[in-house]
């Protein structure tokens, strides 16, 4: 027996799914607020709206203000746009498919494709998003010298959760071409898990405040001007098994987060910056990450960085009491193209703050000649491949600033790799 809080966009009588899906969802949702408008003991148990395998073209903002809502899809549909738009058009015949596909929502607006919002109590909870592709289609042109389709601007979110929160899911879903994929506030208990977000200018953004959520088992891959992972003012925030890939601005940067993990993810960066703990963000576990800092070899984005210099840190710490251990660092650099000129690299950098904790951290420093290539995913496996190196690259492992003070550092880096104050911090070097 078909329930009737099971919904199908293609059956709805009210619009034309592969036109304008946004205002079929309005709709059903119109019907679902209708059919459950008094409160009775057996509650207001939502519904499911189900999107089958297809292109729905999306031209009215979809506004969700119920809790207890699924809007799932028949597969996430990710296929790289970014390496088709870098193809000359005289090859695209030849490909095997020129768009993501799966159950594919293409938005057609300069705004938020779905906006989550509802003021009062309780807090709008349990709503759901499963495996579908959001689809933002072009990059537009930005004013620099590059090609339309690699700025990451257009002004399209996927998803903005605007309200207060409970108990959102955001599971399996693809998002590609977007200039912010994903961006939820003031969020609680929120489970971000085994979504592909790649080609965006940012990818998962956690606003205003929130606790005890979760971003795990994702695949991530931002611009170089946006966060692949951002949160500001979270606590109990678990960043765990994610696997970030180059050319966002940063991989993972909190602010003013405390008391939570980022721990066995591998992070991968074309630039310093890679992790950012900032705003007094303390009391974190960063631990059993493997990071690679090396350089952009596609040919299209060369000479592009996020405008830190070496220095920076490719972990970067504004914070007390943080516990930074165990993790794998690989900097796989030309030296010719370090910044500025003649800099030693800064590897993990304690800012500000007091009382941080950075042990057993192992880096390999290697000094690699860049190569380029027209061909992405060529370019990007031999330089994942490639161990030979003719030299080590000369690295500060540790540096602490003056301004922060009372740190320990053990086994993290020879005397002559960490730059410290021993009056100040406590040091057990690296035999070497």
């Amino acid at each position: 027996m078909t329930s009737p809080n099971r919904y199908d966009v293609t059956d709805w009588p009210v619009g034309d799914a592969a036109t304008d899906i946004g205002e079929v969802i309005n709709s059903i949702i119109a019907d679902i607020k209708r059919r459950q408008s008094v409160t009775a003991d057996g509650g207001k148990p939502g519904a499911v709206i189900s999107v089958p395998p297809g292109d729905y073209h999306l031209r009215t903002q979809v506004l969700i203000d119920i809790s207890f809502l699924r809007i799932e899809g028949s597969g996430h549909g990710f296929t790289s746009s970014s390496i088709r738009f870098n193809v000359p058009e005289e090859q695209w015949p030849d490909l095997h498919e020129l768009w993501p596909g799966g159950s594919r929502i293409l938005v057609e607006i300069t705004d938020a494709a779905f906006r989550v919002e509802r003021a009062g109590s309780p807090r709008i909870s349990s709503v759901e998003f499963s495996n579908f592709c959001i689809d933002g289609l072009h990059f537009e042109q930005d004013g620099s010298d590059l090609h339309p389709e690699n700025t990451y601007v257009n002004g399209k979110t996927g998803i903005l959760v605007a309200s207060a929160n409970d108990s959102f899911r955001v599971n399996g879903m693809g998002f590609i071409y977007l200039e912010h994929a994903l961006t939820i506030h003031n969020a609680d208990a929120l489970s971000v898990h085994d979504n592909f977000i790649a080609e965006c200018g940012n990818c998962i953004e956690l606003r205003g405040w929130g606790q005890a959520s979760k971003l795990t088992d994702n695949l991530i891959g931002a611009g170089f001007r946006g966060y692949s992972i951002y949160a500001e003012n979270h606590g109990g925030l678990l960043v765990t098994a994610n696997n970030v890939f180059p050319r966002g601005a940063s991989s993972v940067h909190l602010s003013g987060v405390t008391r939570s993990s980022v721990s066995n993810n591998r992070l991968h960066s074309f630039y310093p910056g890679m992790v950012v703990l900032d705003d007094d963000s303390s009391e974190n576990l960063v631990a059993a990450n493997h990071l690679l800092r090396d350089l952009e070899p596609w040919t299209p984005f060369l000479d592009i960085d996020n405008g830190r210099d070496d220095t920076f840190g490719l972990l970067y710490v504004s914070g007390s009491n943080n516990s930074i251990i165990g993790n794998h660092i690989s900097e796989v650099v030309d030296s010719r193209r370090i910044r500025p000129t003649d800099a030693t690299p800064v590897v993990i950098r304690l800012a500000t703050g007091t009382g941080n904790y950075v042990a057993t951290n192992h880096v390999v420093a290697v000094n690699a000649r860049a190569k380029s290539s027209g061909s992405a995913f060529e370019a990007q496996v031999d330089a994942l491949l490639t161990t030979e190196a003719s030299e080590s690259l000369p690295v500060t492992s540790v540096r602490i600033d003056p301004t922060s003070s009372r740190n320990t550092v053990l086994d993290s880096g020879t005397e002559t790799e960490v730059d410290l104050d021993v009056t100040l911090n406590a040091f057990r070097p690296t035999p070497s």
